[in-house]
């Protein structure tokens, strides 16, 4: 499925749209440069969750918890991690077997550990269409 993004309001309430949607036990992977929106997106999918706290990266600590909402909600960051096996010290493993939606940006750099199932969406920048536009692609893998 490919969605045109105009604006942020536009990549957050996609976002909003695939929290909503979400249910328990599913891991989505989040895939783009930096800049292109993976925030906003994350941010959306938080509130279509039922998240009121302010959501943001877990650049320096990989991964947030966020209790709050229908379902717990575990926002990974692994942007800064030298080492895919740096995941098991944080106890990756069993978020992935919890009962929470877990949800990677950067997720092509631990690639050898993401589950057989998973939703893997990529947003890109189109210039040529304008500075705000966005191509959000959303793929599940089965």
């Amino acid at each position: 499925m490919k969605i045109e993004s105009f604006s942020a309001e536009d990549t957050f309430a996609y976002g909003k749209q695939c929290g909503q949607e979400a249910k328990a036990g599913q891991v989505f992977c989040l895939y783009g440069d930096l800049g292109v929106g993976k925030t906003v997106f994350t941010q959306g999918f938080a509130e279509g969750l039922g998240i009121t706290e302010p959501v943001s990266s877990p650049t320096f600590t990989i991964v947030q918890e966020y209790e709050e909402g229908r379902v717990p909600f575990y926002h990974f960051d692994v942007y800064r991690i030298a080492d895919p096996e740096e995941m098991y010290e944080i106890g990756f493993d069993e978020y992935m077997e919890g009962e929470g939606v877990c949800f990677i940006e950067w997720a092509n750099l631990i690639d050898e550990l993401l589950p057989e199932e998973r939703t893997e969406i990529t947003i890109e920048k189109d210039l040529s269409k304008g500075f705000d536009y966005r191509l959000i692609t959303r793929k599940e893998i089965r």
